[in-house]
């Protein structure tokens, strides 16, 4: 079965971290597409650069930003498949986001 896992944490949460820290969190993440059940996986640009579009009563509102403002902020994703749910918190208790205040939120894909 294949799942979402979406990464969300502090987008400032690496600035207090020494130059060996942070490598060591990079490698960490870079780590996870080494991971045979890793289908693919992304960092995503600083929420800065986000587009939100809704349709409301059939005209497109473009607007800058996130949807809402929040401490976290989803930073990542990785699609896996894995054999059961188990496996895919293995993998996200191994992604730094959730150790560091953040949260790995895991969503199985609906297979069609």
């Amino acid at each position: 079965m294949r799942y979402a896992v979406m990464i969300c944490a502090d987008p400032n949460a690496a600035d207090d971290l020494s130059p060996d820290e942070y490598e060591r969190i990079v490698k960490e993440y870079l780590a996870l597409g080494d991971d045979p059940r890793t289908v693919t996986h992304g960092q995503l640009q600083p929420v800065e650069t986000a587009t939100s579009v809704r349709v409301v009563e059939g005209k497109v509102l473009v607007t800058d930003g996130p949807f809402a403002d929040t401490k976290e902020v989803m930073g990542g994703f990785a699609l896996v498949d894995a054999d059961n749910l188990d496996e895919v918190i293995e993998i996200a208790a191994r992604i730094p986001a959730a150790r560091m205040g953040g949260v790995v939120e895991i969503r199985p894909m609906v297979e069609r």
